[in-house]
């Protein structure tokens, strides 16, 4: 499953957006086509069925949709804002004495 870093905040609406990275300060701008990717992405849904939304979004053909969101999603791994694998499940086992 594709997801943000924790220490990487959204800020994204369907005009374009910015990703924070709070480990460098540093902002990366989106735009809106990125921007939309990135939330469909985090809606939680699978790269392929993300590609489907985007491609009925903005009326182009599925294999250019896929690239697109791949793309996205690719580049913002790359760049360490965004990871791939299961969702981390932190156990909080308390202090031991």
């Amino acid at each position: 499953m594709w997801r943000l870093r924790e220490s990487t905040h959204p800020v994204l609406t369907d005009e374009g957006g910015a990703l924070l990275d709070e480990r460098t300060g540093r902002w990366t701008q989106l735009t809106p086509t990125a921007s939309a990717a990135v939330m469909l992405l985090l809606a939680g849904t699978t790269e392929e069925e993300a590609a489907g939304q985007y491609a009925t979004r903005y009326g182009i053909g599925f294999e250019q949709a896929a690239d697109d969101v791949r793309t996205v999603a690719t580049t913002l791994t790359a760049r360490g804002l965004a990871t791939v694998g299961p969702v981390s499940r932190r156990c909080w086992r308390g202090w031991r004495r």
